[in-house]
């Protein structure tokens, strides 16, 4: 962010496209980079800071999903897909990539510029999101929600989305008790959100993974109920 304004860049390779959006989004006040296809991508980020990424999925070269995978392999901007490809298993496969949020196209401006917005209010300084001085241990994981991190019994780092950290802070804050999808939804995704139940459940699944070590199911499925975080926590 400069200067108090949040900074976006448009990956897409349609000149009118980006055209559209980085003209609409400096109207409301944001700063904006663009890139026609990943690779220029990735020239921008090493010379800029960046807020947020509009990351078209099909694109000449590398292509959306690839390169939201690799950037979920590390530290990395807020993700919002914006793609023609449109139907519930192009959604969940975005997710699953590590997408912060998924909007087909063509999708109006005041739906984008909405998107953009809950997608930043949802980041790590955003208000009701206070990790500051917060640490929780439970089965000898440690989830330290002040750095963003979360430690596995062997000490070895694992990587988590936005989405997925709180999420998990949802869950420990409440271990042994039912959560609903719609309690989760509002803990990943913002209670202004109307991203379908399913994306709950590609949360839960891939945090499930990531958490699973010596074959025990911290996360446990609550038929027609939701989800209960197994282990007692112990916050430090």
């Amino acid at each position: 962010m400069e200067d108090g304004r949040p900074t976006v860049l448009v990956v897409d390779d349609d000149a009118g496209i980006r055209d559209v959006i980085t003209e609409s989004l400096r109207g409301h006040g944001y700063r904006t980079f663009d890139a026609a296809d990943v690779r220029a991508m990735g020239r921008v980020l090493e010379a800029q800071s960046v807020d947020l990424i509009l990351l078209d999925v099909l694109m000449p070269g590398e292509n959306g999903l690839s390169a939201c995978q690799r950037l979920a392999s590390g530290a990395h901007p807020p993700v919002v897909m914006l793609s023609a490809l449109d139907t519930p298993p192009d959604r969940i496969a975005g997710l699953n990539a590590g997408a912060d949020y998924y909007l087909g196209k063509p999708s109006s401006p005041a739906e984008l510029l909405a998107v953009v917005k809950a997608t930043l209010r949802r980041g790590a300084h955003a208000p009701g999101q206070d990790f500051r001085a917060y640490r929780v241990r439970f089965l000898g994981w440690t989830a330290d929600f002040s750095a963003h991190e979360l430690r596995d019994p062997a000490g070895v780092l694992v990587h988590l989305t936005d989405g997925e950290l709180f999420m998990l802070k949802a869950f420990v804050e409440r271990p042994r008790r039912v959560l609903t999808r719609d309690q989760l939804l509002d803990a990943a995704r913002g209670p202004d959100s109307d991203t379908f139940d399913r994306a709950v459940d590609v949360q839960v699944s891939r945090l499930r993974r990531k958490l699973r070590a010596g074959g025990d199911e911290l996360i446990r499925t609550i038929r027609s109920e939701g989800y209960m975080f197994v282990p007692a926590t112990q916050r430090l």
